[in-house]
């Protein structure tokens, strides 16, 4: 696996270790227990209405590969070039997320968990699914009936309607979210409370029960604990 030092350029980084974003077009959708999430919904209610501004996000979750050319380490169980990074707390992503800014000259984030959430439903595309992609969970997610209970080359299950792979199952993804209690209020690119104990995660993983992959489930976590689920997916912002 590649190391590189804090002096390469963004477009050497980008070209060798391809971090591939996808275009989310901005929308309106509505956030938590919608229909298709039937019953099984806790911390997802009330629903309410979210404005969510275009951003880029993703396309895969972040690989080892990726994260041992930023870092110079390797936290994870599941050890393999093109399997998601695991096993980093949230405070092991902001120190990702630094130094990836500093190589690239970018702002790049974790997502916020509306934008996540409408990434994950397909944006404006989104035809309305359980999970990302698909209401049938094998074909879009490695998790506790199919992973072997194992991580998986991110990639390898079918994409949602915007392209993007992994966002039910093969690992959690961390928001940059405080967990709050839903309001049912309308938004505008809500980043959720000020301040709090845990930070939210999504999407479920290569161990969790098909319920925990729906597109709305949330978990919550302390920041500076590490767990073995945990991964993440990147987010840019588009500067207008």
């Amino acid at each position: 696996m590649g190391k590189i030092k804090n002096s390469a350029k963004s477009s050497d980084f980008i070209e060798k270790y391809g971090i591939e974003m996808i275009f989310v077009e901005g929308g309106t959708f509505t956030m938590g227990a919608t229909p298709e999430q039937d019953d099984d919904c806790d911390d997802e209610k009330p629903v309410h209405q979210v404005t969510i501004s275009s951003f880029y996000i993703g396309k895969y979750p972040i690989t080892q590969e990726q994260w041992i050319a930023i870092m110079n380490d390797n936290p994870s169980h599941f050890e393999g070039e093109n399997l998601p990074v695991e096993m980093v707390n949230w405070e092991d992503v902001q120190k990702f997320i630094h130094l990836l800014n500093e190589q690239t000259g970018k702002q790049y984030s974790l997502p916020t968990e509306a934008e996540w959430e409408f990434a994950a439903r397909g944006g404006n595309k989104s035809k309305g699914y359980r999970y990302s992609g698909s209401n049938s969970i094998d074909d879009v997610a490695w998790y506790e009936d199919n992973s072997d209970d194992i991580t998986h080359t991110v990639g390898s299950k079918a994409p949602n309607e915007l392209g993007i792979h992994d966002m039910s199952g093969n690992v959690w993804e961390w928001c940059n979210d405080w967990f709050g209690v839903y309001s049912a209020s309308a938004q505008i690119n809500p980043k959720g409370p000020e301040s709090g104990s845990s930070r939210v995660l999504r999407g479920g993983g290569w161990s969790s029960r098909a319920l925990v992959c729906r597109v709305a489930h949330r978990i919550i976590l302390t920041p500076e604990l590490r767990y073995s689920r945990p991964g993440l997916r990147i987010l840019l912002k588009i500067n207008h």
